[in-house]
């Protein structure tokens, strides 16, 4: 078993305030709607959806061929600094590809009137070795794309979460 961690960036037009009421405190209503064709439901099955302690269960279509859903639990949910951090506790790539991993997002503002969001994913890998770079791109593609279909979402919704 190996540690490892991948480290993404993604800019958005969006203020960090909006794209953090729409992904991450209402994130279990709109990423259904945003992404149809992906994300069947999201399931709240502990706490309030948001808050420390909630238990989600993402739900996905037939597209996704390897898996049909990931259970995450938010482990930080700073409101004030707009950082949350969920750990995966069932589905996905878990058993599959690592043993376990977490995710932290974090949005910052930007001068330009959007946000910044950072991504760091920590895992264990299941084996001797890293993840591919193929399959570490493909988590971190995977997690940004509902922030990016949310993002889009908000640049035609601008009233939206405001």
């Amino acid at each position: 078993m190996v540690s490892g961690t991948i480290l993404g960036e993604y800019t958005s037009a969006v203020p960090a305030e909006r794209l953090w009421k729409a992904s991450f405190c209402d994130g279990h209503n709109l990423i259904p709607k945003v992404m149809p064709g992906i994300i069947s439901s999201i399931d709240i099955l502990e706490g309030d959806g948001a808050g420390v302690g909630s238990v989600k269960k993402f739900n996905f279509t037939d597209v996704i061929k390897d898996y049909s859903y990931v259970k995450d639990r938010v482990v930080v949910m700073d409101q004030e600094n707009h950082i949350v951090k969920y750990s995966t506790l069932e589905g996905g790539v878990l058993g599959v590809k690592v043993k376990s991993y977490s995710v932290e997002v974090s949005l910052t503002s930007t001068s330009e009137g959007g946000c910044l969001s950072k991504m760091k994913i920590e895992y264990e890998s299941i084996g001797d070795s890293l993840l591919s770079e193929e399959d570490a791109n493909n988590m971190q593609q995977g997690i940004f794309a509902m922030v990016k279909a949310i993002d889009a979402y908000l640049v035609e919704n601008p009233t939206a979460y405001a």
